[in-house]
């Protein structure tokens, strides 16, 4: 999120904001440590422009930037099946024949775990 980073109060909850480095996660790797406003009560960290555009472009060099895709479920015999982009296949460094947990998260989420 990006908005005025001369704020004393949260937007969300009324909190504290204090500012402070933080490390960046995306994707489980750790793009650098980057000063944003944090708010003490709920949490939000809130970067500046400059900053988000400098964690764009270190996720777009680290070849994480579009790691989202569109697939169909194909019909496989009586079950069905997901193809995994090759992009997001050798982030995770997927091998055919290699097994993976499969399970629900809710109604709306499936999860694929890598072992």
């Amino acid at each position: 999120m990006v908005i005025n980073m001369n704020r004393k109060i949260c937007d969300e909850c009324d909190g504290k904001i204090v500012k402070k480095n933080i490390d960046y996660i995306f994707l489980g790797e750790n793009l650098g440590s980057f000063p944003a406003e944090v708010c003490t009560k709920c949490g939000e960290e809130v970067f500046t422009e400059e900053i988000t555009k400098k964690i764009a472009a270190i996720t777009k060099q680290k070849g994480l930037w579009g790691l989202n895709d569109r697939t169909k479920i194909n019909q496989i015999g009586g079950s069905v099946g997901v193809t995994i982009n090759k992009k997001i296949a050798e982030f995770l460094q997927l091998r055919k024949g290699e097994e993976v947990i499969i399970y629900p998260e809710n109604k709306k989420r499936l999860v694929i775990q890598v072992l």
